[in-house]
């Protein structure tokens, strides 16, 4: 974070001080809201949990170095004391962003987002400094704490925002205005909570209304294959630019296809020029990703040459996202246990079609949370769709849901073993240490609050161990 006094934060968030024998003492560190992550120069940021209140670890931040705690209550320590920790914590993160003037990216979709986000980071950051969203901090608490990672040497700031209803994207674009908005797609995902496909490009097209318009550098970059979000252009007074697979848009793809390895390959158009890309990412669905990182870039001056080799070295940034994995068997594991919506698992299972060529394919699929209404009829259509894929063991872990998935593969055809429903994840391991071949690639997804990565993690250290032996 740039460096400010206690008394510049003080007045920033509104906030009155308690037990500082020097309001001019600096905060030159981070701002934390994990009291292990405190450390000198450091604020950190007290909130109170369902089962953790931060305040009660005030003393053992700052004797870690932190110069104050943020917090809502005095608490025997230098502290800045607030009435709404989160509402300061967002003024602060505003006040920083419009001192440093970087320009600001901000992204949101259905789904794809962290991807997109870690490609854009990764393209941008050949050109110029950058800060991105770890993992997926991207909510009013985690995105208010990356922008203030930016410092002067920041040139771009890449921000995932995430919603669960509307209203929600407006607010996190309060707090850091973004100069470029980037929308990917419009699912089902969280079509629960927000009731329908309508409301999520009502809440999803937020972002689009907060660019500033043409005249003052504001740009709209929109998905010219998914109807909902290209709409949003008449939501906006940015300029608009539109990434896909359609002639119409500015940034496009020709000549798709997938590796023998199931990796996307691709002629990259631009308007400024035209390029090849290999990517190293695994499934078609990152073709889509990578235009919309590809938009950003050529938006923010690199050219078609530049962001292709960009593309083509980028690789996964955060876990549990198509982390692919041979052990020394040959099993090839596939982690995409990080979530999962309808488009993701289906992007997915054709990624694993196209890997396992030749090859045993299995998919171990869990619940996929938050489709309300649509849950049945979405988990059936998943089970349907990996025997029309032809997987070759689709293995459904867990509850109602998983049932569901393997009713939807009986319906579809898969009469005999091909598809089986388990309980739990230790169940699915067991099966798969017990079948598993030399070869074989293993699919395992669900929605994160599942913990199939348990699965995963638990295949590669039986190959590991040397347990699966060739048959």
């Amino acid at each position: 974070m740039i460096t400010l006094s206690l008394a510049e934060i003080a007045e920033v968030v509104g906030g009155r001080m308690h037990d500082i024998p020097d309001a001019s003492a600096q905060v030159t560190g981070p701002v934390v809201r994990d009291s292990r992550e405190a450390g000198p120069g450091s604020l950190f940021v007290a909130f109170v949990g369902e089962r953790v209140d931060g305040h009660d670890f005030a003393a053992a931040v700052v004797e870690s170095g932190a110069v104050a705690v943020l917090g809502s209550r005095p608490v025997g320590v230098p502290a800045i004391v607030v009435d709404d920790v989160q509402a300061a914590l967002g003024a602060l993160a505003r006040h920083v962003v419009h001192r440093l003037g970087t320009t600001l990216v901000a992204l949101t979709g259905s789904a794809g987002k962290t991807s997109t986000k870690d490609l854009i980071a990764q393209v941008l950051r050949r050109k110029a400094p950058t800060v991105f969203t770890p993992g997926s901090l991207n909510n009013e608490i985690g995105l208010p704490l990356t922008a203030l990672t930016a410092t002067e040497e920041t040139r771009f700031l890449v921000l995932e925002m995430g919603a669960r209803g509307i209203g929600h994207i407006r607010y996190l674009c309060e707090l850091t205005p973004p100069k470029v908005g980037l929308v990917l797609n419009v699912g089902s995902a969280h079509i629960g909570e927000f009731g329908g496909r309508e409301q999520i490009a009502q809440a999803k097209g937020e972002l689009v209304e907060a660019l500033p318009p043409a005249e003052e550098g504001g740009t709209a970059i929109l998905n010219a294959d998914d109807t909902l979000v290209r709409a949003m252009a008449s939501r906006t007074k940015a300029k608009v630019l539109l990434f896909g697979e359609s002639d119409e848009a500015d940034v496009r793809a020709e000549n798709v296809r997938l590796t023998d390895t199931g990796q996307p390959s691709f002629r990259l158009h631009t308007p400024s020029g035209a390029s090849d890309v290999t990517m190293r990412l695994y499934g078609e669905h990152h073709v889509s990703n990578a235009l919309a990182a590809a938009a950003v870039a050529h938006e923010l001056g690199m050219s078609a040459d530049e962001i292709a080799t960009a593309l083509s070295e980028a690789g996964s940034l955060s876990r549990w996202r198509m982390e692919v994995t041979e052990r020394p068997d040959g099993v090839t594991v596939v982690n995409d246990a990080y979530n999962a919506n309808p488009e993701s698992m289906k992007a997915a299972l054709r990624a694993l079609v196209a890997m396992g060529k030749g090859r045993r394919t299995w998919a171990v699929l869990g619940k996929m949370a938050e489709l309300g209404d649509e849950a049945l009829a979405e988990h059936d259509a998943v089970g349907r769709l990996a025997v029309r894929l032809n997987v070759s063991k689709l293995v459904a872990v867990g509850g109602r849901e998983a049932q569901w998935l393997q009713l939807g593969a009986y319906n579809e055809g898969s009469w005999g073993e091909e598809s089986v429903h388990v309980s739990d994840a230790q169940a699915a391991v067991d099966l798969l240490r017990s079948e598993l071949r030399p070869g074989d690639v293993v699919l395992v997804k669900a929605s994160r609050s599942v913990g199939l990565e348990s699965v995963a993690t638990a295949l590669l250290e039986i190959g590991t161990e040397g347990e699966v032996a060739a048959r």
